[in-house]
């Protein structure tokens, strides 16, 4: 994809969040999700499904990728989430030419805001088999502020390492942040049950005291493009590499952990 169209679909994914839901399930459509893999998850007692689409590998074992499209009253909610909502089709896209051993899930969920209502449901609706067979669970949240960087504190080691040994493969940056005033996000359900997650986002300290979220500021502009694009590669490519192992967990090949870098240090 082409970061005209990465931005194009950025720049289509807005309004209200009945219009954000109805956005995310035409992109996926036009991205080549048919009506056999995409469907609408109800969730009991809010308006707002989750939308899911399949990509079918040559296996059952799975690797869920999420963002969640819904958003703050204040501001656009371009940062928070339309950028990770609006990258899961065209991640879906990218992915549909490789060859494949696991099979993804993408999962755009609702009601992140009010505390992460969609996938604390989605979570809940897995039989113990499913959870089984999930290899990982990969969230986007909040891109394109500034590099792409992940949440030690609240992510799988294995999958760091996996993430922080494919950036270090392409030279891709990336780099460990976390900031003490954001405690949750929707890959915290997925570790719950047991599932390795690992949730990949642009916060900094610099970028969280700018005051973009949840407020006016959170609009297109505040979108560093260059970095969502180079995210949107760094994610695309990392999916694939994951998707590369079809063992259990603890078979994986081990790639160097290359850890230990202090908050906010890229490659």
């Amino acid at each position: 994809m082409t970061k005209e169209v990465v931005e194009e679909l950025l720049k289509r994914y807005g309004g209200d969040d009945s219009r954000r839901e109805a956005a995310i399930k035409q992109m996926f459509g036009e991205a080549g999700c048919d009506d056999q893999h995409l469907s609408e998850q109800p969730v009991n007692g809010w308006p707002l499904p989750n939308i899911i689409c399949a990509l079918p590998g040559s296996t059952e074992r799975t690797i869920i990728v999420g963002a969640h499209f819904d958003h703050a009253p204040k501001g656009d909610g371009v940062v928070d989430n339309g950028s990770g909502a609006s990258l899961l089709p065209s991640i879906y896209q990218s992915l549909q030419g490789e060859e494949r051993k696991h099979t993804y899930v993408f999962v755009a969920f609702s009601e992140e805001e009010r505390g992460e209502i969609g996938s604390k449901f989605y979570v809940r609706q897995m039989t113990d088999a499913q959870v089984a067979l999930t290899d990982a669970m990969v969230n986007l949240d909040t891109l394109g502020l500034a590099p792409a960087a992940y949440w030690p504190s609240y992510a799988d080691r294995q999958l760091i390492a996996e993430l922080v040994y494919f950036a270090g493969e392409v030279k891709l940056p990336i780099s460990a942040v976390d900031i003490e005033e954001v405690r949750s996000t929707d890959s915290m359900q997925f570790g719950v049950r047991g599932i390795p997650s690992i949730t990949i986002r642009s916060l900094t300290q610099k970028t969280w005291d700018a005051g973009i979220l949840h407020t006016r500021k959170d609009v297109l502009s505040a979108i560093r493009l260059d970095d969502d694009y180079e995210t949107y590669h760094l994610v695309g490519g990392y999916l694939a590499y994951l998707a590369n192992f079809t063992s259990s967990r603890d078979r994986r090949p081990k790639p160097p952990p290359h850890l230990g870098r202090k908050n906010g240090e890229g490659r």
